[in-house]
C-alpha cells in the first residue's frame, strides 16, 4: 500500500521549499502527499516579500478533511504560521497514533523570519507530540539548546563550520547515532530542511525504523543537492526531480550492465546515437559508461573475447546484510564484500550460466564518482 503522508506547512511561491518541496520529496520516494497549508508566502530564491497566514480554522479543516477520509501513515509539520495555529494543531494531533516529524521552521534560507517568539514558544507542544524533531543549529539554539531536549531529535549540522557536515540523532540520554558527509559546494540549498523532514516522514510512513529513514533521507537530500537546476539569483532550489531511483528503492535494483567490445570508438558512437548520455570516457583503458534517463547505466569494456566482458550489477544500500542472507541460502561467492578504490563496496558471484554478477553499494558515488565526465 502506498504510504499516505500528511504535510502541515506553508507554501513557497518559488517552489524551492515548503509544501512544494515536501510534495516533490514524498512523491519521488514513493508516497502519496496530502497537505494542510498554514501560510501563503510570496518568495523567490532571494527573499520572502510577503506572508499571509491561513486562518487557524481552515488549517484544522484541511487536516480533518484528509484524516476523516484518506487517513495518514505519517505526518510532517513545517512552517506553522502562528502560535494560535500551533496550539490548535497540537490539540488536533494529540490523539493521532502515527509517526510525526516536526521541522521547527523559524527562518527561511534567505534570512527572512517565519516564526515570531510566541509561535516558537508554542513549538514545545508539537515537540512533545513528535516522533522526531529536526532543527538545524540556529533553530536548536532558539529552542534552548541540546540540554533542553526531551524527545528524539535529529540535529542538522549544515550550519556548522568546516568541510565535513555532522548530523546527529540524540535522545534524552544523549547521542544515538551520527552521520558524516563532505559539504557539497552549492548555493542552491533552498528547501533542504523541508526536504529532509518530509523524506524522514515518508520513510516512517513506509514502515522504516527511524535510523534507516534518516539515512535514506540524508542520501536523498545530498543527491538533490548534486542535481540542482541552477535557477534564480540567490539560494536556488534543489533538484528533487532529477534524483533517480537511487534514493527511492528500499531493497535492491538493477543499475549497471557491462558488455564487451572489440572496437571502443565504434561502440561508443553506437550507444550515444542510441540516445544514452555518456558519463565516463576512457579510451586509453577501453572503457566508457552511459546513463539512461532513469539513472540505470551501461558500460562497454574493450576485450578480445566478447563474452568475457559481461558483468551485471545490482545495487543495494544494505549490501552486507543481503550477502549474508544469500550465503545462508547456499550461494557461493567468488568475492565477499570489500571496499574498492573506485569508491564502491562490492561482492561477486556467478549465475548458473557462468555470467559474473556484481552486488554493490555505492550511494551517491554510483552517479557522481570523481572520474565522471
Amino acid at each position: 500500500m502506498t504510504a499516505r503522508i500528511l504535510i502541515i506547512a506553508g507554501s513557497d511561491s518559488g517552489g524551492g521549499a515548503g509544501i512544494q518541496a515536501d510534495i516533490k520529496t514524498v512523491t519521488m520516494l514513493g508516497g502519496h502527499a496530502m497537505t494542510s497549508i498554514t501560510a501563503i508566502t510570496a518568495q523567490n530564491t532571494m527573499r520572502v516579500t510577503s506572508v499571509h497566514p491561513v486562518p487557524t480554522e481552515m488549517v484544522i479543516a484541511q487536516i480533518d478533511a484528509v484524516l476523516s477520509d484518506i487517513g495518514a501513515d505519517a505526518i510532517k509539520i513545517g512552517m506553522i504560521g502562528s502560535a494560535e495555529t500551533a496550539h490548535a494543531v497540537a490539540d488536533r494531533l494529540a490523539t493521532v497514533d502515527i509517526p510525526i516529524v516536526f521541522d521547527p521552521v523559524m527562518v527561511a534560507t534567505s534570512g527572512s523570519v517565519l516564526a515570531d517568539s510566541e509561535t516558537i514558544e508554542a513549538f514545545s507542544r508539537l515537540i512533545m507530540l513528535s516522533t522526531v524533531t529536526t532543527p538545524n543549529l540556529p533553530e536548536l539554539a532558539a529552542l534552548g539548546g541540546e540540554c533542553t531536549l526531551t524527545g528524539m531529535t535529529m540535529i542538522k549540522g549544515g550550519h556548522g563550520e568546516g568541510e565535513v557536515i555532522i548530523d546527529r540523532l540524540v535522545g534524552p540520554n544523549g547521542e544515538i547515532a551520527r552521520w558524516e558527509g563532505s559539504r557539497i559546494d552549492t548555493t542552491s540549498t533552498h528547501g533542504t530542511g523541508c526536504t529532509l523532514a518530509s523524506a524522514v516522514a515518508t520513510g516512517l510512513g513506509q514502515g522504516m525504523a527511524l535510523e534507516p529513514a534518516i539515512a535514506r533521507a540524508r542520501k536523498f537530500v545530498r543527491m538533490a543537492l548534486l542535481e540542482v537546476p541552477g535557477l534564480g539569483f540567490g539560494h536556488g532550489p534543489m533538484g528533487h526531480q532529477n534524483v533517480r531511483e537511487d534514493g527511492a528503492i528500499p531493497g535492491f535494483s538493477l543499475n549497471q550492465i557491462t558488455v564487451g567490445t572489440t572496437d571502443y570508438a565504434v561502440s561508443a558512437s553506437f550507444y550515444k546515437l542510441l540516445g544514452l548520455k555518456q558519463i565516463v570516457d576512457s579510451p586509453t583503458n577501453g572503457y566508457a559508461r552511459f546513463e539512461a534517463p532513469n539513472g540505470v547505466t551501461l558500460s562497454i569494456h574493450r576485450t578480445t573475447r566478447i563474452g568475457d566482458g559481461h558483468v551485471i550489477y545490482f545495487e543495494s544500500a544494505a549490501l552486507d546484510v543481503w550477502v549474508d542472507r544469500l550465503r545462508a541460502a547456499g550461494m557461493t561467492f567468488e568475492k565477499l564484500p570489500q571496499d574498492e578504490s573506485w569508491l564502491w563496496r562490492e561482492a561477486r558471484l556467478r549465475d548458473p550460466a557462468g555470467n559474473v554478477i556484481c552486488l554493490y553499494q555505492a550511494g551517491e558515488n554510483r552517479r557522481y564518482p570523481p572520474w565522471r565526465i
